[in-house]
């Protein structure tokens, strides 16, 4: 499968929404987990690397743009 790119500070779209409703979030950390903000609630949840992969489906905005 194709190596999807993603950076610190990227915002993405995941494959499920927040139950707050927001779909947007924010990587606020990476490194062998992944930790990434909701852009509508401020909750913050942590992912193994390989898991973050799996349930991202795409990148909305690059943090040097």
């Amino acid at each position: 499968m194709n190596e999807k790119e993603f950076e610190l500070n990227d915002v993405v779209e995941m494959k499920k929404s927040h139950p707050c409703g927001e779909n947007k979030w924010k990587i606020i950390r990476m490194g062998a987990d992944i930790r990434i903000k909701c852009l509508g609630c401020n909750h913050s949840v942590m992912l193994p690397r390989r898991e973050f992969s799996r349930k991202i489906k795409k990148v909305l905005e690059r943090a040097d743009s």
